[in-house]
């Protein structure tokens, strides 16, 4: 039977009759696409002889990018044009010589579960929407919490490391005082927290953002290393309660972003205890150590810990953003503090199990499967094999610190226990210079100067800072398991040969 054809139906000058979609030339264009991102990303990821990146300024990337857009639509071979030009235009952090942040690489795993949560789009609030997801997000939670050394907690994914660092400060927050949740900051004491002078930026932009105030963030001094000193955390309690301020909140970090120091978790748990004080551990980038026998050791102490932030997208190449807040409590504090209780979504009477919507447990409403990508590849890899990646990095790194060392030219500002490697390149004009003032000026513009090179020509990338009193310097961080340790000798021959003429 031929079905009949219904008249057209018109309403606000609209025809509403069938989809306007033409479905099979979106999938043509979809096939496209994708052939062309395995061709010019996924098989050229580890393929040392293309650019890291083809550097251009901002204003003639504008004019060869086409960015405007317009009333009507373009064609299909235009768009691909333009993916190719994204492509070719962006920093290829997939690369074997992309050392420029903390994280890098191409986990193929989790690629996948990144293209298939695209796909079918899904946010993690309730069960009836996201049952996959929410399942495997609670499963990685509790083996996160289990490598942690707690026996039961509860988590949640967040967008970044700097989002988990503030519910963590929250949650302290309310803990401290729940009536803040409702009655808000009035009447509120003067609330204190202690970080390491080395804490990540986040914790004063998550003061500033909760209200807490970023005068209120004590920084505690730290020792040659880059470790919080706990003596000097004690002191500072005791001197803001002579002061009539309420402490809160201690925020050790396991692997500071320029230095990779561990802050010694016991001995600052111990002080919190004393103190009645949460501890949070903002193991962002160290977490990752866990999952290694012969490396766990740096975290000694985490169990202790009321709450951790651990970004599997770092270290364990998850893919951005993928991003856990694990908390020790069990009752629920999550959720008491966060919750709203929408009822066109946390109905109470579904006909499942509702403690599987966990989505009031969020600041946000929409949420991303961050934790599918980790799933994904911790399935294809296995615990051993996490393990391994964790250990060949730092192999690695030991490899490239004792390269450093024979070299003439380069010199550590201090010997690494994690996977950060901080150095300097001296040039040959430098080299028998005495280390005063002038010497130190001039060293100050090399790492900038070479960084630029190196952009230019496309060869690495790699990042530089000043650092508390220290002046530009190289922060080399191995990461993928793309790295070869022929990859370490060209690193520093690149450098070497970038810098020579300075």
């Amino acid at each position: 039977m031929v079905p009949s054809k219904k008249s057209a139906i018109l309403v606000d000058g609209v025809v509403l009759n069938g989809p306007t979609t033409d479905a099979k030339a979106g999938e043509k264009f979809v096939e496209e696409a994708c052939r062309l991102i395995m061709e010019e990303v996924v098989l050229k990821a580890t393929d040392v002889s293309e650019k890291v990146c083809e550097w251009r300024p901002p204003e003639q990337l504008k004019q060869l990018l086409d960015l405007d857009m317009r009333n009507t639509g373009e064609p299909h071979h235009k768009l691909l044009e333009l993916c190719r030009d994204v492509i070719r235009y962006s920093v290829k952090t997939n690369h074997p010589r992309f050392f420029n942040q903390l994280y890098a690489g191409l986990d193929y795993y989790s690629l996948v579960a990144r293209f298939m949560t695209e796909a079918l789009n899904p946010s993690v609030y309730t069960y009836e929407v996201s049952p996959v997801f929410l399942l495997v997000e609670e499963a990685v939670l509790k083996k996160m919490i289990e490598f942690i050394g707690w026996k039961e907690g509860d988590g949640i994914f967040n967008p970044g490391g700097s989002v988990s660092n503030m519910y963590a400060m929250n949650l302290a927050r309310y803990k401290y005082c729940p009536d803040i949740k409702e009655k808000g900051l009035s009447g509120l004491p003067r609330l204190i927290l202690f970080t390491s002078a080395e804490c990540h930026y986040s914790m004063k932009k998550a003061a500033s953002f909760l209200g807490i105030g970023t005068e209120n963030v004590c920084f505690v001094e730290t020792d040659g290393r880059g470790k919080m000193i706990p003596e000097e955390l004690e002191k500072q309690i005791w001197q803001a309660r002579k002061e009539g301020a309420a402490p809160f909140l201690v925020c050790a970090t396991s692997g500071t972003t320029v230095l990779g120091a561990f802050d010694p978790l016991d001995e600052i748990a111990d002080i919190c205890e004393r103190h009645g004080l949460w501890l949070h551990v903002d193991a962002s980038w160290g977490g990752s150590a866990l999952m290694s026998r012969k490396h766990r050791k740096l975290l000694r102490g985490i169990h202790r810990a009321d709450s951790v932030a651990w970004n599997p997208h770092k270290m364990l190449m998850a893919g951005i953003q993928c991003c856990a807040l694990l908390v020790k409590d069990k009752s629920d504090l999550l959720k008491k503090c966060y919750s709203a209780k929408a009822s066109y979504l946390f109905q109470q009477d579904k006909f499942y199990d509702v403690s599987y919507d966990t989505g009031d447990k969020s600041i946000q409403c929409s949420r991303r499967p961050d934790a599918f990508k980790f799933w994904m590849t911790w399935k294809a890899l296995g615990t051993l094999g996490l393990e391994e990646r964790v250990n060949r990095a730092l192999a690695l790194s030991r490899y490239l610190v004792e390269e450093i060392k024979k070299r003439e030219g380069f010199k550590l500002l201090l010997e690494p226990e994690y996977a950060n490697i901080c150095f300097w390149y001296i040039p040959p004009s430098l080299r028998e210079m005495e280390e005063g003032p002038e010497f130190w000026e001039k060293l100050n513009v090399v790492a900038p100067t070479i960084k630029e090179r190196m952009m230019k020509k496309g060869s690495l990338m790699l990042g530089y800072q000043p650092h508390r009193g220290k002046v530009n310097f190289f922060r080399q961080v191995v990461i993928s398991p793309q790295v070869s340790r022929e990859d370490m000798d060209f690193l520093l021959d690149e450098i070497d040969l970038l810098g020579r003429d300075m």
